[in-house]
């Protein structure tokens, strides 16, 4: 530092989500002088609040289970899902480098992974899906490992956690779903809500960090132990350009603005725009005024890494399938008069419940993946009226699944009804009308979709038809088939779902190794474009769940050792941080691992 308003490092980060810190961690192993700015108070973006999966074909953990695919498998499937979107540079410098990608910072930093081998690919009946092995999840971690550093990280989103605490997808989860089942379930959640009692009452906050909160612990650990500069607080506020390279950038402070030159550049990582609602009416469909739409990311990630990158001649791409990483949301009344978003992952697939639109009728096959559903439901809602759906369930699934953010048996759900997140009537044709719902019509939806579920049959949509349904759906589901069961227990109950998103998918145009482009497709000099400020690699659309992180960490990762020009060699066990022999000279357009 020369003085209170100025700073020296190699390379700044933008963000500090999970690509941002990837590729902070990345290039500060490699000997680089890293800083990460962060506009909000707390690290970890909208990555904090998700669920931390990441589809990554080829991992080591599928690897070490005894799965081996055939590289072109992949490759084949997005083909096949992404049509004239798929971009062969971009897809393959993903599938070439997202296993080095978790081999690195297995072998190198305090991030270790837990494999979802057992979770399939979204679309199983498209050539080249998979039904195993493509998965990684973060591994739980200790928050009290993470040290001072842990009160400057996002907590988990309170609308997916219980009391603050969060729960991570797969056993974790199905222990709570079946606790009233299984005394072995039962058994575990006892030990996991006393143990968060306890860390509430020493430590103020969840300890028990699972899903993206414990992501963005361990990389931020990472980034720590590094010496990675990590300063909240302080959004970025215009580019430094010198001699038609991007050099660093101002940052507003506390103090006032700092100057921050670096010297092999600038990585935007400001989690898109999916809160800029001029951007939202502009690029959302059937969003009149840009606020129908209800964003799951922190009120940050409003686009100033888009913009940042556009001042230095960095285009938007917004000829995607779809703008937005869609997800069905309900919005929540919480008692203190603050309102919160749910996301509908779980519940949707499990047997007993059906999504309708205001006349009456399903739309769509309910447990196929969050994106489907929220694009079907804006696809098929008629012109002119509100883009909405309701989830339909009776008592026993509300009593054993929860629905949306009222939690199953034995939570009490009467604050949810008293405050209007759920509708409740003693038959169908009365929930209807509290709804706003055709009577009849739903009426008879439910009595069509009766007579079939009592078979584990869904002859119009094919629920429960594919692995991606099936996984989605009860194991201990008693009937024939997982994802189905009648609604005929009153009372019956319904929550009011919207269009919502994980993010979005429009961002900078970039190529293989994360560099924004220009105009003309050359890229900017110093100027890097990762997670959802670069372009979706999947073009828009949402071909398996993980494929927001999958790419965010893999491009992060190829960011950092790009800039650290480290791009073509191979990570070795022999490797120490800084280590610079084998490095070549930077401007390597394509990593090649």
């Amino acid at each position: 530092m020369n003085n209170s308003n100025q700073m020296d490092c190699d390379l700044l980060v933008v963000g500090s989500g999970a690509s941002g810190l990837a590729a902070a961690v990345t290039a500060a192993w490699h000997g680089l002088k890293v800083v990460v700015v962060e506009k909000d108070d707390v690290f970890g973006g909208a990555t904090a609040w998700s669920g931390g999966w990441m589809w990554v074909p080829g991992n080591p953990l599928a690897k070490r289970a005894g799965i081996h695919e055939d590289p072109q498998q992949p490759r084949t499937y997005l083909k096949n899902e992404l049509g004239h979107r798929y971009d062969a540079a971009r897809v393959d410098a993903f599938l070439d480098n997202c296993p080095h990608m978790v081999s690195f910072f297995e072998e190198h930093t305090s991030l270790q992974f837990v494999d979802g081998n057992g979770i399939p690919d979204a679309h199983g009946k498209v050539e080249g899906a998979a039904t195993q092995g493509h998965q990684v999840i973060a591994a739980p971690y200790d928050g009290r490992q993470v040290g001072p550093l842990i009160k400057r990280l996002r907590k988990t989103m309170r609308e997916t956690s219980f009391m603050g605490m969060p729960i991570m997808a797969g056993a974790d989860l199905m222990a709570f779903l079946s606790m009233t089942r299984s005394l072995k379930s039962f058994a575990h959640v006892t030990k996991r809500f006393t143990r968060h009692l306890f860390d509430l009452a020493i430590y103020g906050r969840a300890m028990q960090l699972v899903n993206g909160v414990a992501l963005v612990a361990r990389l931020a650990k990472s980034a720590d132990k590094l010496g990675v500069t990590l300063m909240e607080s302080a959004p970025a506020k215009r580019l430094i350009l010198k001699d038609g390279a991007v050099r660093g950038a101002v940052v507003s402070t506390e103090k006032g603005e700092v100057e921050i030159r670096a010297a092999r550049g600038v990585v935007l990582a400001a989690g898109g725009f999916p809160n800029d609602i001029t951007r939202r009416k502009a690029l959302f469909p059937r969003t009149p005024t840009g606020r129908e739409h209800l964003a799951l990311p922190p009120e940050s990630c409003s686009g100033d890494g888009i913009s940042l990158g556009e001042s230095a001649g960095g285009c938007l791409v917004t000829d995607v399938a779809s703008p937005a990483a869609w997800a069905p949301v309900s919005r929540v009344l919480h008692a203190d008069g603050t309102v919160g978003h749910f996301p509908h992952i779980i519940d949707r697939a499990k047997p007993g419940v059906i999504g309708v639109l205001a006349n009456g009728r399903r739309f769509v096959n309910e447990a196929d993946g969050y994106y489907d559903y929220t694009s079907a439901m804006v696809a098929s809602a008629p012109k002119g009226q509100e883009v909405a759906s309701w989830l339909i369930c009776d008592h026993r699934f509300l009593r054993r699944y929860g629905l949306g953010y009222a939690r199953p048996f034995p939570v009490p759900v009467g604050s949810f009804i008293r405050r209007g997140y759920l509708q409740r009537g003693s038959t169908i044709e009365e929930l209807a009308k509290r709804c706003g719902i055709a009577p009849d019509a739903l009426a008879a939806t439910v009595k069509i979709f009766n007579e079939h579920a009592r078979r584990g049959e869904d002859p119009q949509f094919g629920r429960g038809s594919t692995p991606y349904n099936r996984k989605g759906g009860d194991p201990l589901h008693k009937g024939l088939n997982p994802c189905v069961a009648p609604i005929e227990h009153g009372p019956f109950y319904a929550v009011k779902v919207f269009p919502g998103s994980f993010g979005t998918f429009g961002g900078l145009k970039t190529n293989g190794s994360a560099q924004a482009l220009d105009q003309d497709g050359k890229p900017i000099a110093g100027l890097y474009a990762v997670g959802t400020d670069m372009a979706s690699v999947m073009g828009g659309f949402y071909p398996s769940g993980g494929i927001n992180l999958g790419p965010a960490m893999t491009f992060g990762y190829i960011a950092g050792r790009h800039a650290a020009g480290a791009m073509n060699y191979e990570e070795n066990n022999n490797e120490s941080p800084g280590d610079t022999t084998a490095q070549t000279t930077r401007g390597v357009a394509t990593p090649t691992l």
